[in-house]
């Protein structure tokens, strides 16, 4: 696809800054209603924004390839083209409805910016480094997050996300062709994984971690178990104006009911998290009562025992709720991912590298978490002082971004030096 968006030209002399690169792709996505952007994977808006990347790579002169899964690799070889034990750095470009700016395209240009601040100081690198862009991160558009890098790896089936569908029944493959793939090949990689050392993906915080210790930059120590699961309830759609409330089967009120259950449930729990951000009636009219309501819960916790037992919860408090309106109820899992400690040898490499760095863990998934089951990973954090993300209040001071490509190219030299 074509498009007016430019790429900076950087230089070994004058490396871009990332908030130079950040301002290149302010414009794409923006959401009119929301606020923020809107950027689902494969739409115009990340279509764009993968279109961006590209040129910025290319104007680097990085060999850029783009794999069955919709994987972005742009590459800066060692002089002897050798790939083996290379170092992925990177992250996505996709955006939940109405987020920020940073999360997804901090990662990319920093990333960007790294490499230029590398060949600025005349470093030559002794493994190959690649950046990455994974596609579908957030699973705001079918549903399933870090759906690129669990295609990679083998963690979903290959059928599975090919027949995920989003909200216009789109399904998976059908967007995949529309943007350029054949379906038909899409899947695990194994000779690829094979190829990389290591990957450490820097993001937004999505906290106030950072806010409350004063520093820019952390080094991530885990990620939360979480996952996402599907309530449907189904009930007797009919007229909002002549059906009595006496005689009502509305899957409408045992949803609500659900939602109020599910803050009373998580609240009982130390270091819960439970919520429902989407919420679908059918047909969806106004003077219409719904026969069937559709609710998406989304838990975490660090224990992935009590993960598990809070769903259970929920899905008896969905069946109570469900037969006091004389409905039904079924809750089916849709993604989940245990909690995830990054590796510690990798993570002693960058606090050596970077002493005045923290360790922090988060609440948020990131591909990080999926590629750690098979490779080192490990994730550097910058200071977001609003402590919100997916949402338009979400921000990175300009010295912070770049202070933050400082530290992922000090944490590419470091692991690149380390022993293997």
């Amino acid at each position: 696809m074509s498009t007016t968006t430019t790429a900076t030209t950087a230089n070994a002399a004058h490396p871009s800054s990332v908030s130079a690169l950040m301002r290149e792709i302010e414009h794409l996505g923006r959401d009119r209603t929301r606020g923020g952007y809107s950027r689902p994977v494969y739409s115009h808006p990340e279509l764009e924004l993968r279109e961006w990347f590209l040129a910025a790579a290319a104007a680097r002169g990085l060999d850029v390839e783009i794999d069955a899964n919709g994987i972005i690799w742009a590459w800066w070889d060692r002089p002897d083209g050798n790939r083996s034990g290379a170092l992925i750095t990177g992250s996505h470009l996709d955006s939940v409805p109405g987020g920020g700016a940073f999360d997804g395209p901090l990662g990319v240009t920093a990333a960007l910016a790294a490499v230029d601040l590398l060949r600025s100081e005349g470093r030559q690198p002794s493994v190959a480094i690649a950046i990455a862009v994974f596609p579908e991160e957030e699973g705001s558009r079918f549903g399933v997050a870090c759906l690129g890098s669990r295609l990679l790896t083998g963690a979903i089936d290959p059928d599975r996300a090919r027949s995920l569908r989003d909200a216009d029944g789109t399904t998976f493959a059908e967007a995949s062709a529309a943007a350029g793939f054949d379906p038909r090949h899409l899947g695990p990689d194994p000779s690829r994984v094979a190829q990389f050392s290591a990957f450490i993906e820097l993001h937004v915080e999505q906290g106030r971690g950072l806010v409350d210790l004063a520093g820019p930059v952390a080094i991530g120590s885990s990620i939360l178990g979480h996952g996402r699961w599907r309530v449907s309830f189904t009930g007797q759609g009919n007229h909002a104006g002549t059906t009595l409330m006496a005689d009502r089967r509305d899957p409408m009120v045992a949803a609500a009911r659900l939602i109020v259950g599910i803050e009373e449930i998580a609240r009982t729990v130390p270091g819960a998290r439970a919520t429902v951000g989407r919420l679908e009636p059918v047909p969806g009219g106004t003077n219409v009562i719904a026969s069937r309501v559709d609710a998406w819960l989304d838990v975490r916790h660090p224990d992935d025992d009590v993960t598990a037992a809070l769903v259970e919860r929920i899905r008896t408090r969905a069946s109570e709720v469900a037969a006091q309106q004389g409905c039904e109820a079924v809750l089916v899992e849709e993604s989940l991912s245990p909690t995830v400690s990054f590796d510690a040898n990798l993570r002693d490499t960058l606090q050596h590298a970077l002493p005045e760095a923290p360790v922090l863990d988060t609440g948020a998934g990131h591909d990080a978490g999926v590629l750690a089951a098979h490779l080192p990973t490990a994730m550097l954090f910058i200071r977001n002082p609003s402590g919100i993300s997916h949402s338009p209040e979400e921000y990175v001071e300009d010295a912070d971004a770049d202070h933050g490509a400082r530290a992922l190219a000090t944490a590419i030299m470091a692991v690149e030096a380390a022993p293997h």
